[in-house]
């Protein structure tokens, strides 16, 4: 804790260097396609092989109490990441707000396989470094697809790094283990919330794609709160009309 105190007026000057700017928008715009879907099919190999077993295993042997305990959990271990970008965003009240549900969590939660803020009016949100930078105006860069990570883009791909070291496991005296298996049990636990959703990815005609246009609804959906402006073309594409391009005006009908 002594540590974000310490880094709390840097957090500051960067949350309000970040106000002055429109969140970058992002996109599918694809530049790297052959490699990503090579990475793609890596990545759903390794999942067959080993993640998705992984996950039907932890999901067979555990009930349904036990895992919603671990989810919260694991959502909890992660959370000073969320209000550390808040503050970030200069969302001073989010900040202070989603602190209170991390500590009342940590507390009376018992190390948060309880959730208790909920219930006292603290919702939970989904901040990360990446959308921070989108918030500080950051373009989104390119779509990629990163090896055992997936989806990703130029932008929010090194914000992976930072947020890694939001997590307060890395500032404990628990041996390094602990932090570890939080890193191992997170995405077989996330693969296991997502196994009654492969039947529909399997009946898509493109599943690569149809991956690729669903995370780029929800970063949407994530950097703006929940409340994205109205998509436009070049939104979407990540193109810039060509010069002496202009929108045809219909002519007004006969009276």
């Amino acid at each position: 804790m002594s540590t974000l105190l310490r880094a709390a007026p840097l957090l500051l000057a960067l949350a309000v260097a970040g106000c002055a700017s429109a969140p970058g928008r992002t996109t599918n715009k694809e530049s790297f396609e052959g490699f990503n879907r090579g990475v793609y099919k890596f990545n759903d190999t390794v999942d067959k092989a080993a993640l998705k077993p992984a996950a039907k295993g932890y999901r067979k042997v555990t009930p349904q109490f036990v895992r919603t305990g671990i989810g919260n959990v694991l959502s909890n271990l992660e959370y000073p990441g969320t209000f550390i970008n808040q503050f970030l965003q200069g969302k001073v009240l989010l900040g202070l707000k989603d602190t209170g549900r991390f500590l009342l969590n940590s507390t009376l939660g018992v190390a948060g396989i309880f959730d208790v803020a909920t219930p006292l009016g603290l919702e939970k949100n989904d901040e990360d470094f990446g959308q921070t930078m989108a918030v500080w105006g950051v373009p989104s860069g390119p779509y990629v697809n990163l090896p055992l990570f997936g989806p990703s883009s130029v932008r929010d791909a090194p914000s992976r790094v930072v947020d890694w070291f939001t997590t307060p496991l890395q500032y404990t005296d628990l041996p390094w283990e602990a932090d570890w298996a939080q890193r191992i049990i997170s995405p077989i636990h996330t693969r296991s919330e997502l196994l009654p959703l492969d039947e529909t990815l399997q009946r898509t005609y493109d599943p690569y794609v149809f991956i690729r246009d669903a995370w780029v609804q929800q970063r949407e959906f994530n950097i703006f709160d929940g409340n994205p402006p109205p998509e436009t073309l070049e939104d979407v594409l990540g193109e810039e009309p060509e010069e002496g391009e202009a929108e045809e005006t219909p002519e007004a009908p006969p009276q």
